[in-house]
């Protein structure tokens, strides 16, 4: 392994795993992984096509976001245009880009799309109302965060291929998490251990996700992703405790509104400050 590359190992891949044998092996222990048939019998499988979004739902205005997405100042967390989903669906099947669409809940606009796929049965709790899609052209990134509401989620993959790294919530403590927010701004391709040290504590793991699978990421993993393709997936959240999903409700309020509110306020100078509050406290962990 390149020393300059960050400590990952391979998400299993499964086949025909039960129900049994996936809470055994994976849900219990929080560990990911990869199904190849969990949505072998879905029509979405064949049906959902580029052309197909484009034919039936090119007329819908969309949010769409670059990299400016999570830079601090009056854009911070907001979609950089608005535009027509066959527009932008074009623009994906054009080449390389930045431009993403990310938890589109298309399904408010076309109820008739939750009759292409199922509920799996592979476990309970699956949240119903809110299925949410997510494209991305070749080339764009997915910048290393955990999910705020703390559900499990099971990516399911549609078009194109994505490399999804994936970090336990333990290895929070490595991976200068900023204050206030579910976010990481480490470098997971170049990791700098010089200005962030407990990097090289990092265990991980790494996974090419492939059309018709689909990625088990556990309640509060850290992911961090890459359209190798540009693509388009859909994900399916289950939380099957009470306890955590009150903890997902605590950190909406306290992550969302607190780092929006200060972001408004102080700008770039509240990003410099998470980053100084995230070294001090991963310091404390190489001293």
């Amino acid at each position: 392994m390149n020393a300059c590359m960050l400590t990952l190992k391979p998400v299993d891949k499964r086949t025909r795993l039960t129900r049994e044998e996936f809470a055994e092996a994976y849900l219990k222990p929080c560990k990911p992984v990869v199904f190849t048939d969990l949505t072998e019998a879905w029509p979405a499988k064949a049906k959902w096509t580029i052309e197909f979004f484009k034919d039936k739902y090119g007329h819908l205005e969309v949010p769409v976001v670059s990299n400016n997405y999570s830079k601090p100042g009056k854009g911070y967390m907001t979609p950089d245009m608005v535009i027509p989903l066959r527009a932008y669906l074009e623009k994906l099947e054009a080449g390389p880009t930045d431009l993403r669409l990310f938890l589109f809940n298309i399904f408010r606009y076309a109820p008739e799309l939750t009759h292409d796929f199922f509920i799996p049965g592979i476990t309970d709790g699956f949240i119903r109302e809110f299925p949410f899609m997510f494209f991305g052209g070749e080339g764009s990134k997915v910048a290393l965060h955990y999910d705020i509401d703390l559900s499990h989620v099971f990516l399911n993959q549609f078009h194109g291929r994505k490399r999804v790294v994936l970090f336990s919530p333990e290895q929070s403590k490595y991976l200068y998490q900023h204050p206030f927010t579910v976010a990481s701004y480490v470098d997971v391709n170049n990791p700098d251990y010089e200005k962030y040290p407990a990097l090289r504590k990092v265990e991980g793991y790494e996974v090419m996700l492939l059309p018709g699978e689909t990625v088990f990421m556990p309640s509060g993993y850290w992911h961090y992703i890459e359209y190798t393709d540009g693509g388009y997936s859909m994900s399916l959240r289950a939380n099957e405790s009470y306890v955590r999903r009150a903890r997902g409700l605590w950190n909406i309020a306290r992550h969302y509104v607190v780092d929006k509110g200060m972001n408004k306020i102080m700008g770039d100078d509240w990003r410099k400050m998470k980053e100084g509050m995230a070294k001090r406290r991963a310091g404390d962990l190489v001293s």
